[in-house]
């Protein structure tokens, strides 16, 4: 697979094939009794499967497109039987996945494209994103990049004190000031911090809510950052649970809206049922899925491949149970 060759491993399927298990079983049961007992793909079969996405949490609009694809390739081809319907699913999930621009294509082992990289991390309290800067962190580190934190949610209680255990964890410095501190202002200590020390890889946190003025902070945030790298930030990261399913759609457009989103990691994929979230986010935002969460330890956040995600999805064996 050539660039993914080197991140994908047997390790790292399998830690997909598995926090993927209830997601297919969901998905594929479905599917299944949509099809069952028809030899072609006719009208009603395609309505089962539209009703077995939505059940999916694959969304409406998404299952439409998808549907409307599959409709006119049986009409060109006029006929086709539900083997091939399964590999013309598979086929059409991979299409909506969105790829990175290649200037914005990145893992945790290859060279980044700009040093220091400033990735600034968005999204709700209570979606794992605390924690997924601390396996960020601690996944870069492990790839042999220096890396700093931000502490820029300064408003909720706790927060700096919880990135600051993740940044021990990770075994990485922090940068962070007193609750109620200015965001603005340790994101441009932290970026300053960073240059002066050639570090490789920034993460900044931000607020954790959807509140009225978080156009105006992030913003700001964004404004301070780039009088010391007009560039920067060089992705914004958005952190949604993929357990809650349409909800996590619905972060995404208040968050899109406020900002400009470049990038997507999905959390708590593993142990639940609603990974077809993944497809919803992805279509109707064409925001490039970065990384997937898959489990609680520092090692479980994955590079997000979309031809071994499908792959998972479409050849996972069930477990014995």
């Amino acid at each position: 697979m050539g660039f993914f060759d080197k991140i994908f491993g047997k390790k790292e399927k399998e830690s997909l094939d598995q926090g993927l298990q209830k997601t297919k079983e969901n998905f594929f049961s479905k599917i299944t009794k949509a099809i069952a007992g028809k030899s072609t793909v006719d009208e009603e079969v395609l309505d089962n499967l539209e009703e077995a996405l939505v059940g999916a949490d694959v969304g409406i609009e998404t299952t439409v497109k998808i549907i409307e694809r599959i409709e006119a390739r049986v009409a060109k081809d006029k006929y086709l039987n539900t083997t091939e319907l399964n590999g013309l699913l598979q086929q059409e999930i991979e299409n909506i996945l969105v790829d990175a621009p290649s200037s914005n294509s990145y893992d945790f082992h290859s060279e980044l494209p700009s040093r220091p990289y400033i990735i600034l991390i968005v999204g709700v309290n209570g979606v794992g994103k605390t924690t997924t800067i601390g396996k960020l962190a601690y996944n870069f580190k492990k790839a042999g990049k220096s890396v700093l934190l931000g502490a820029a949610d300064t408003f909720r209680a706790a927060a700096v004190d919880q990135i600051t255990i993740w940044s021990e964890r990770a075994g990485v410095p922090i940068v962070k000031q007193p609750m109620g501190s200015d965001p603005a202002a340790v994101a441009f200590d932290t970026v300053q911090s960073a240059v002066s020390k050639n570090v490789d890889v920034v993460l900044i946190d931000t607020a954790g809510r959807l509140q009225a003025h978080l156009t105006e902070e992030l913003s700001k945030i964004k404004r301070v950052i780039q009088k010391v790298i007009p560039e920067a930030p060089h992705e914004v990261l958005l952190v949604l649970d993929g357990s809650t399913g349409q909800n996590a759609l619905e972060q995404a457009k208040h968050f899109t809206a406020a900002t400009d989103v470049t990038a997507l990691a999905i959390t708590k994929l593993d142990g639940t049922a609603k990974g077809g979230v993944v497809l919803a986010i992805a279509n109707q935002f064409k925001i490039p899925v970065k990384f997937i969460g898959m489990g609680e330890k520092m090692e479980d956040l994955l590079v997000f491949d979309k031809h071994e995600f499908v792959d998972s999805l479409f050849s996972l064996e069930d477990k014995p149970t």
